[in-house]
C-alpha cells in the first residue's frame, strides 16, 4: 500500500484498486492492533478513499441508459438511467 501520509495517488486509482486498499484498511482498524497515530492516518487515507470510489461510481451510473421500448417492443431511443424508477 501507499504511504498513508499521502494520499496524492489515490486520484489515479481505479475503482478495483481503491476498493481493495479500503477494505485493507478497515480490517486493519478492526482488528485493534494500530497504534492510535497510525489509526489517524490510515483511518483519513480510509476517506480519501471512500470518496475516490463514490466518484467513480458516481461516473459509472451517469453513462448508464435504458433502452425506451415502443408499444410494439422495438427499441425507441435511449435515456439516462432514473435508479429512482
Amino acid at each position: 500500500m501507499a504511504d498513508p501520509k499521502s494520499n496524492d495517488d489515490i486520484k489515479d486509482l481505479a475503482f478495483e484498486q481503491a476498493l481493495q486498499q479500503l477494505e485493507q484498511i478497515v480490517a486493519r482498524l478492526e482488528s485493534g492492533n494500530v497504534a492510535l497515530e497510525d489509526s489517524i492516518l490510515i483511518y483519513e487515507r480510509g476517506e480519501a478513499l471512500k470518496k475516490r470510489c463514490d466518484l467513480l461510481l458516481s461516473k459509472a451510473e451517469a453513462r448508464i441508459e435504458k433502452v425506451s421500448v415502443s408499444a410494439d417492443g422495438q427499441a425507441a431511443g435511449l435515456t439516462p438511467l432514473d435508479p429512482e424508477s
